[in-house]
């Protein structure tokens, strides 16, 4: 029966790269909001922030979900493992919407093709983290019960 590790010893690695991720979510939405700020909400102005197009509603998305991955990942206690999980899955919903509509009247968040491969690579460093972050005690560490059981059995 498969199942995602549990502390794992790169754990430490996997928690900074989800808090690194979150970094850049905020740094991206804050340099966002000086750049967008003056465009209306849901502006198609064709502004550019580290390479991407965005407008001032994808500004804060991004910084809010940044801020919550951070806040994540200081937390921890497995706290940052959902999130990252949930928000990575997120990304990921989020920037096929953005592909899909990249190039028609329904891009309210002012995608083009590099604001969608960051979000995937985004959402699948969250998700990849969520997966190989978490940690239990060591009795719980090993197969899943059920297997430990019948092993015993």
């Amino acid at each position: 029966m498969a199942h995602t590790p549990v502390n794992h010893p790169l754990r430490p690695i996997y928690r900074a790269l989800g808090a690194l991720s979150g970094v850049y979510l905020v740094v991206f939405g804050v340099i966002g909001l000086i750049v967008t700020s003056g465009d209306g909400l849901f502006g198609n102005g064709g502004d550019r922030v580290l390479g991407q197009d965005t407008n001032l509603f994808w500004s804060i998305v991004s910084l809010l979900i940044g801020a919550i991955v951070v806040l994540g990942a200081v937390v921890g206690k497995n706290t940052d493992v959902e999130v990252d999980k949930y928000f990575g899955w997120g990304l990921l919903v989020v920037g096929s919407y953005g592909l899909a509509v990249s190039h028609t009247d329904a891009n309210f968040l002012d995608f083009n093709i590099a604001t969608v491969i960051v979000t995937y690579i985004v959402g699948t460093v969250l998700i990849t983290v969520g997966l190989y972050s978490k940690v239990a005690p060591a009795s719980e560490t090993g197969a899943p019960r059920q297997a430990r059981e019948a092993q015993n059995a």
